[in-house]
C-alpha cells in the first residue's frame, strides 16, 4: 500500500502553468510591504482566509507544535496574532518566546514564513482584540493575550510550474535593525 500510495501522491498536479512572478531585482527593501502586497492581490482574487497562517512554537524541551491562527495585524515589521494564555501555543510562548508564521496561498502558489521574538501585548490591547472578534458577545476573557512576532527574517517563496522555484530572504540582527534581503533561485 505505501508503494501504491507514494505513487498516487507523486502523480498529483503541485502547480498551474500560469502563475505570478517574483522579480527578485525589485523587490521593496521591507519586507512587510511585499507582504501586504501579496494579501492584497489574494484577497483581491478572493482567496479563503488568505490572513491564516500555521504557528510553530517550541517546548523548552525543544518539542515543536504549531497550529493554525489569524493575522490580527501588521506594523513595523510587528505581525499581530492572539490565542488563550493558558492553551498550548500560550504555554509554549510563555517558556520560550520564539516562533515562526508560515502562510500558504496554494492558488498563485506562494509561501511566507516569518521568524522571530515574540512579545506580549498589554491587557487593554489583549481585551480589545477579544471584543473586536466576530463571535464577541461582550463577556470578558482576562486569558486573552495579544502577541506580536518581531520578525527578524522573512521568506517569500514564489513556485514555478518548471520547479525552479524563486525565494526571497530579508534578514536583520535585532527588531530595529535595518533588512537586508537575498535572492535565491
Amino acid at each position: 500500500m505505501s508503494d501504491e500510495l507514494r505513487r498516487r501522491l507523486r502523480g498529483l498536479p503541485v502547480f498551474p502553468e500560469q502563475l505570478p512572478e517574483l522579480d527578485l531585482k525589485s523587490s521593496p527593501a521591507q519586507p512587510g510591504e511585499l507582504f501586504l502586497d501579496w494579501l492584497e492581490q489574494a484577497i483581491s482574487a478572493g482567496l479563503l482566509q488568505p490572513h491564516a497562517f500555521s504557528l510553530a512554537t517550541a517546548a523548552v524541551t525543544g518539542a515543536p507544535s504549531s497550529r493554525m491562527l489569524i493575522l490580527k495585524n501588521l506594523e513595523q515589521d510587528r505581525w499581530y496574532f492572539a490565542t488563550s494564555r493558558l492553551s498550548r501555543k500560550g504555554l509554549e510562548l510563555a517558556q520560550n518566546p520564539q516562533a515562526a508564521m508560515n502562510f500558504y496561498h496554494a492558488e498563485p502558489g506562494r509561501q511566507v514564513r516569518v521568524c522571530g521574538p515574540v512579545r506580549l501585548l498589554s491587557a487593554e490591547a489583549s481585551a480589545q482584540d477579544w471584543q473586536e472578534r466576530p463571535s464577541s458577545d461582550g463577556a470578558k476573557n482576562p486569558d486573552w493575550q495579544l502577541y506580536a512576532l518581531e520578525a527578524l527574517e522573512v521568506e517569500f517563496w514564489q513556485a514555478r510550474h518548471d520547479r525552479q522555484h524563486r525565494r526571497l530572504i530579508y534578514r536583520r540582527d535585532a527588531p530595529d535593525a535595518a533588512w537586508s534581503s537575498t535572492p535565491h533561485s
